[in-house]
């Protein structure tokens, strides 16, 4: 009977510990494959980074000019045109670091400014630091660019090269500051952000920022975002937009990471 008794023991003993070595095992394998796949997964968001943006704030508005030698200005807006610089990390353009598809997604103004409509549009190259913008352009939230591997383009609608050479633009506008504001033509105007201060606008009152994810996919049909965050910039050290235009480029490194849906 004892011998049957640590017979069994042994069996059950034997049982558990092959279980025990499975499990040890799988767990030591699967810890493996993670490793294998985060280092991969980190090796790939290297491919595309975003390494410098622009932002260019200034104002504009109608103005009429009044035969009692003073000036009404209309539609008051502040602007401010950002370019993104998207790096593909080589000049040897592959499946693999080309453009297939490019969206700006999941727009959200996380800061509203406390006076003005704020909006957002894609902005023509061509016209950037300039108060030109087109209600056809505006998006809410999510903006798709055309790919080109033409050696031209056209700027006036969301287009990039396929090798990232020209970077995404779009436009900050908060408009309607002001309405039916009158100034004496005894002044000097100038249509930029001076207008603010001639105005009695309060750049505290203008804060903003929002955010949204930069989403692209390869020619090999790899996904990849990154998340961006803008704070419209109104002042800089000694400077600010009252003295007419503000331009603010910072280098970031922000990594586009590989994901699916």
């Amino acid at each position: 009977m004892k011998g049957s008794i640590r017979k069994s023991i042994f069996v059950i003993t034997f049982i558990i510990s092959t279980f025990l070595l499975i499990y040890l095992c799988n767990l030591t394998y699967n810890i493996f494959l993670n490793k294998l796949y985060m280092e991969n997964y980190y090796q790939n968001s290297n491919i595309f980074c975003i390494n410098k943006i622009v932002l260019f704030s200034s104002a504009n508005a109608n103005c009429t000019i009044n035969s009692n030698n003073t000036t009404t200005i209309d539609n008051l807006y502040q602007y401010t045109d950002i370019a993104i610089f998207i790096d593909n990390s080589s000049n040897n353009y592959t499946l693999e670091n080309t453009l297939k598809s490019l969206s700006i997604e999941n727009l959200s103004i996380n800061n509203s400014p406390k006076v003005g409509s704020a909006n957002l549009y894609y902005k023509n190259l061509n016209d950037f630091s300039t108060p030109k913008f087109s209600t056809e352009n505006k998006f809410d939230k999510n903006l798709n660019f055309n790919i080109s591997s033409e050696d031209v383009i056209d700027y006036s609608t969301p287009t990039l090269f396929n090798n990232c050479a020209n970077p995404i633009t779009i436009s900050y506008v908060n408009s309607n500051l002001i309405d039916s504001y009158t100034i004496n033509n005894e002044k000097q105007i100038t249509y930029d952000g001076s207008l603010l201060k001639d105005c009695n606008v309060i750049l505290n009152d203008l804060q903003c920022s929002f955010s949204f994810y930069i989403v692209i996919e390869n020619n090999l049909g790899h996904k990849y975002r990154c998340p961006i965050n803008i704070d419209i910039p109104l002042s800089q050290e000694n400077l600010s937009i009252y003295d007419g235009t503000l331009t603010y480029t910072y280098y970031p490194n922000y990594k586009f990471y590989l994901y699916t849906n």
